[in-house]
């Protein structure tokens, strides 16, 4: 029997009524001839109530205890999963992510998954279960529980799919599939039915939050076919596959981010001493951008999540003692991010996107080009109107 990988995430869980409705969506799976063995996401704001709880404790929590915290979450999920469908008769098991055997780098709350071995679920699937599994979260060489930082378990249910070479890993939300804007801000924005790899990669990392950009990353190396749908009825999806099917438009989306720290660096400060510093608090930035001149000074621009950053205001006094007024950190700014293959083969779409700005008032902070992406760093105030306005422009909707 063809095995397929389920995520559900935290919405799709969030109360006895919702999971009942995913173990009947899983019941139905089984019944159509397949071994299912299904991913879950903390219920609702479980995760975010558990890190309120730690914040109530210590402002700058321990990143190991953090995780052993957090954890808790999927785990409350996945074992009423599986109640739920032992009372529909549905034989089913739940397990950790270490239980699953899903090893681990030890960074604390960014951990990397090295290694799958799923041999506890090959034997209960081989026993006709279905197998329920804890996202986020795995267990490193060292025996540690980590989690895999924000959006993991779309990570988790990748990792699997490819280390139980599973026919299909299908990643449900509230939003059937991926489109080219937040609709809540750009009410026109239109369903894309198909996305590569590096596009949806590149919207992922840039903000959009229907899949985990680790998650895509795994896919790509693995051949794995994400195919994103909604809990909630019966849509078509989006297929994130090696090749998206061409379409009219360079660009595919335009996505916004305003969860960030902007860190602004001049000389005398080297920028080799000031990655390293970050390098060794686990900060990893979204983009660098320097600038330079013969005979003047250097800026450099570097855009961090802030979703990352455990303890910022820790970090925040730390650069304050090491760098003194060399380096600023600033939170009033974010990006707008427009994505497509071939979208800067000329300097056309870059040149709208600035004069967009202009016309709307946003100062452009800096600018960020690569074959698959521009940036726009501005005010937090103009995110919203400039992402819609970019998606007109350059999609025309």
């Amino acid at each position: 029997m063809p095995i397929v990988v389920q995520k559900y995430g935290g919405s799709s869980v969030a109360g006895v009524e919702k999971l009942r409705k995913v173990a009947q969506r899983v019941k139905d799976k089984r019944e159509a001839g397949y071994q299912v063995v299904v991913v879950v996401s903390a219920m609702g704001d479980t995760t975010d109530e558990l890190l309120a709880l730690a914040k109530g404790v210590s402002v700058d929590p321990p990143r190991r205890e953090l995780d052993m915290l957090l954890t808790c979450g999927e785990r409350i999920s996945m074992a009423l999963l599986s109640m739920a469908l032992q009372e529909m008769d549905v034989p089913a098991i739940s397990f950790t992510g270490s239980q699953s055997g899903i090893i681990t780098t030890d960074a604390h709350a960014q951990a990397r998954i090295v290694e799958v071995r799923p041999y506890r679920i090959h034997d209960e699937l081989a026993r006709g279960k279905v197998v329920i599994v804890a996202g986020y979260q795995g267990v490193s060489f060292k025996k540690e529980v980590t989690t895999l930082g924000r959006g993991g378990s779309d990570t988790t249910a990748v990792a699997l799919a490819a280390a139980l070479d599973a026919e299909a890993c299908e990643i449900y939300s509230d939003v059937d599939g991926v489109f080219s804007a937040d609709p809540r801000v750009v009410p026109d924005a239109r369903k894309l039915e198909s996305l590569s790899y590096d596009e949806m990669q590149e919207l992922a990392s840039a903000g959009a939050k229907v899949l985990n950009a680790q998650a895509v990353e795994w896919a790509k190396a693995r051949g794995i076919t994400i195919l994103a749908r909604t809990a909630h009825g019966q849509g078509t999806g989006t297929a994130v596959q090696e090749l998206a099917v061409p379409t009219d438009h360079r660009l595919k989306g335009v996505t916004a981010d305003a969860e960030m720290a902007v860190l602004s660096a001049s000389e005398p400060i080297r920028l080799a001493e000031l990655l390293e510093f970050l390098d060794a608090r686990a900060v990893r930035g979204r983009t660098l951008d320097f600038e330079g001149q013969v005979g003047g000074a250097r800026r450099t621009v570097i855009t961090v999540p802030l979703a990352d950053i455990h303890g910022a205001d820790a970090l925040r006094r730390e650069l304050a003692t090491r760098f003194g007024d060399a380096v600023s950190w600033r939170e009033d700014l974010g990006t707008v991010t427009c994505v497509g293959v071939g979208l800067n083969a000329d300097w056309a779409p870059l040149r709208r996107a600035l004069a967009a700005a202009e016309e709307l008032g946003a100062h452009v902070h800096a600018a960020h080009t690569s074959p698959l992406q521009l940036t726009l760093l501005v005010d937090k105030a103009h995110l919203k109107a400039l992402t819609a306005r970019l998606h007109r422009e350059l999609l025309g909707g």
